[in-house]
């Protein structure tokens, strides 16, 4: 029993040893001509650094020639939360295409949130991107509808603080509206689109980006609305409701001089009503007074009818209605 808890105990030794002391892989690198000792090995288990990582970025970086990749750097470069492996894929794919690009300039690029791997994967062949739907209208009113295809390829010096793809769709958005707003007619766009292109190109729509554009292709344009007629055909209902409102309130006010003349004719029917029931009362308080005899009333019943009469000789005789049936002469 003793000897079999020894055996155990002796196993878990042996195991701790070899996890802390990575012989194996200290071998692989000598092997491979990367110089690395076994107290460095055990000193990156104890910072939490995985050896193998270290050792296999070295042993890629000393295959391609490339000096300047150290173990402390990339130590450093993985405890700060990067990418050791990209890094190094992307020194070598650049030192093969002679791309100038050295370990501090591609650690902070990885470091900036880039693949620094993919860019210079782009950088030697160009990405096309594809443009949303753009809309814009031409100066006659046509609404015409486009397609780009950007042929873009990433500028590593500018990779870090340089705009995205966001940016660049965005810019060539806005060059093919200025270049459509501009033209005369829809029918010189759809003629020759390649104006559209050589126009965004003239305006250097790569700057201060991570990127260099190559090519700017209009892939398909499309005919749409007619804004101009629609823009005049909601102008004529506009002034049409302007011009019903108008009348409406002319209307209304007329409505309202009219109330109010009745109104007015009324009070003053009232007042004359009024009048008219004081003069009995001002005739009595005369033949009161003194001031009215029988005679002088008499002499003015006489003219009143005097008056009546006249007026009715002056009016104009109505003809008397036919009595003949009809049908008849």
């Amino acid at each position: 029993m003793i000897e079999v808890i020894g055996l155990i105990v002796l196993g878990i030794i042996v195991l701790l040893f070899f996890y802390y002391v990575p012989f194996v892989l200290w071998v692989s690198a000598k092997v491979s001509g990367v110089s690395i000792s076994l107290l460095q090995l055990f000193l990156m288990r104890i910072r939490k650094v995985p050896p193998g990582k270290i050792v296999s970025c070295m042993i890629e970086a000393h295959k391609a020639g490339l000096s300047e990749v150290t173990r402390d750097g990339l130590e450093a470069h993985y405890l700060a939360g990067g990418h050791i492996e990209r890094v190094t894929h992307a020194l070598v794919s650049a030192s093969k295409a002679n791309i100038d690009l050295d370990f501090r300039m591609a650690t902070a690029i990885d470091l900036a949130g880039r693949d620094v791997f993919e860019a210079v994967q782009m950088s030697v062949n160009p990405k096309v991107i594809d443009t949303p739907p753009v809309t814009a209208v031409a100066k006659d009113g046509i609404q015409l509808i486009a397609k780009a295809r950007v042929t873009v390829r990433a500028n590593i010096k500018r990779l870090v603080g340089g705009a995205g793809e966001e940016t660049i769709l965005a810019r060539v958005g806005e060059g093919i509206v200025s270049s459509i707003g501009s033209s005369e007619t829809h029918k010189s766009v759809l003629e020759n689109p390649d104006s559209i292109s050589k126009l965004v190109l003239k305006k250097g729509l790569d700057a201060g980006t991570a990127f260099e554009i190559l090519s700017i292709d209009i892939a398909d344009i499309d005919i749409g609305k007619n804004i101009g007629a629609q823009l005049q055909i909601d102008q004529a209902e506009a002034d049409k409701n302007i011009a019903q409102a108008k009348a409406e309130e002319r209307r209304a006010m007329a409505v309202a001089t009219e109330q109010e003349m009745k109104a007015k004719t009324q009070e003053m029917r009232a007042k004359v009503i009024q009048a008219e029931a004081e003069v009995p009362k001002a005739m009595a308080e005369a033949f009161r007074s003194g001031n009215l005899g029988i005679m002088d009333y008499y002499r003015m019943k006489n003219i009143e009818a005097d008056t009546s009469m006249r007026e009715a000789i002056a009016k104009p005789e109505k003809a008397p209605a036919s009595t003949k049936p009809k049908g008849k002469e």
